[in-house]
């Protein structure tokens, strides 16, 4: 397990970010808030997907307006999870004319670089920070590399012309997103906010630049900070670009809530940023969110197709699952499963796991045999459908003999 960076613990709704809290994941509704439905309705997919925080685009009167509604469509369905409200440009409007709004929101986003300009820039941070007090809700203090506030900007690149100090745009623009975070910060607790109320991101699409500017805030301040890039893309591009930068940094300790910002296809399922996040924590060993599965990446052995369809319904399976699993069973998201191709890494894997199939390569016996717990179990034979069905049952029926029942203590202390 990594060391954990001590930082100060904000208080989200009934999540707690830093203060040697487990690392939160988080995510972004891309339905228009207005629609109260709509949102509410994916902000409750997000959360059994495994998203903790859920935040929402609050741009536009109506769209304050909808809030109250989609925590209490939420509320009726049963979903606790906390919702935050992304502001650009009027929050400090919409708060003060949406008391409703205000209160329902479990904690405001500010970018300080899109309040305003001058003296301007700070009058209305300082009104969204003094109602986020009267509420007593927790803010984060979200700078962008594309939304960084420009008069600091040129400053600062003045300042290096004139001292001839060699420095890069690139060097300026990450000096000043930590200078703008940091002197917010300062502003944000002059207006009445405690530090366990402030989360700091300094946001930009570069890996290498996210890893140089979350190092530098890491050692300045002892903030929570929210690990993400702006725009990480779509894809594979998106996920490689995500999980390097801050798989390094989350592996020296810096992070305290994360969200993977991918760009869905056309029609594509908003979840996958959440499932990303997941993944990525979960491969570093720092959180268990879902049973793991192993799978074989396939080679000129494995001319067969079934392990990899089996592999992905499985997959699946477990996704359609976990919202029902993790109410009723203790333990179960660290869960592992193994579905190999051939006999080269099959048994071995299939034993490493708390189950395992080996199915048969090229040229190999058409037989599937079965590990649990590292011992054989049994061997199947039959179609691919057979075979679905025979290893969900055996993953149904180790789910439900192998891990405890949740108690009602239990799920309240989730």
């Amino acid at each position: 397990m990594f060391a954990r960076r001590k930082t100060v613990g904000v208080k989200v709704g009934h999540v707690t970010v830093g203060g040697g809290a487990p690392v939160v994941v988080q995510s972004m509704t891309n339905t228009d808030t207005v629609d109260a439905i709509s949102t509410a309705r994916q902000c409750l997919e997000l959360a059994e997907a495994g998203s903790e925080l859920v935040r929402v685009t609050v741009n536009i009167p109506e769209a304050a307006a909808a809030v109250p509604e989609i925590k209490q469509r939420l509320s009726e369905a049963g979903c606790d999870v906390p919702i935050i409200g992304d502001f650009h440009y009027n929050g400090h409007v919409l708060l003060t004319k949406y008391p409703a709004c205000a209160r329902d929101l479990d904690k405001y986003r500010i970018n300080p670089g899109n309040v305003g300009a001058g003296q301007r820039r700070d009058e209305q941070f300082s009104v969204i920070c003094k109602i986020a007090r009267d509420n007593g809700k927790p803010v984060r203090i979200g700078v962008n590399a594309g939304s960084l506030n420009q008069e600091l900007v040129m400053a600062k690149m003045q300042e290096n012309t004139d001292r001839d100090l060699g420095k890069s745009s690139e060097d300026i623009i990450n000096e000043c997103m930590v200078l703008s975070a940091l002197q917010s910060t300062d502003l944000a607790l002059e207006c009445g906010l405690r530090k366990d109320q402030i989360i700091i991101s300094c946001k930009t699409s570069r890996p290498p630049d996210l890893v140089a500017v979350y190092r530098d805030l890491a050692a300045k301040t002892d903030q929570p900070l929210h690990l993400g890039l702006t725009e990480a893309g779509m894809g594979a591009k998106g996920l490689i670009w995500s999980a390097a930068p801050m798989g390094i940094l989350l592996g020296e300790g810096i992070g305290d809530t994360i969200r993977i910002s991918l760009t869905p296809r056309p029609g594509g399922d908003r979840r996958d940023e959440v499932y990303a996040a997941c993944e990525l924590l979960q491969s570093l060993g720092l959180r268990a969110f879902a049973p793991s599965v192993t799978a074989c990446p396939g080679c000129g052995r494995t001319t067969s197709t079934t392990f990899q369809e089996l592999a992905e319904r499985i997959q699946g399976y477990i996704r359609d699952k976990m919202p029902e699993w993790k109410t009723q069973f203790e333990g179960v998201e660290t869960m592992k499963l193994a579905v190999m191709g051939c006999i080269v890494n099959g048994p071995g894997e299939s034993k490493a796991a708390n189950i395992g199939i080996s199915l048969p390569g090229t040229g190999e016996a058409p037989r599937c045999p079965i590990y649990i717990d590292g011992k054989h179990f049994t061997t199947l034979e039959g179609t691919y459908d057979q075979l679905s069905a025979a290893f969900q049952k055996l993953v149904d029926d180790y789910v439900t003999t192998k891990y405890p029942r949740r108690t009602a203590q239990s799920l309240a202390a989730r």
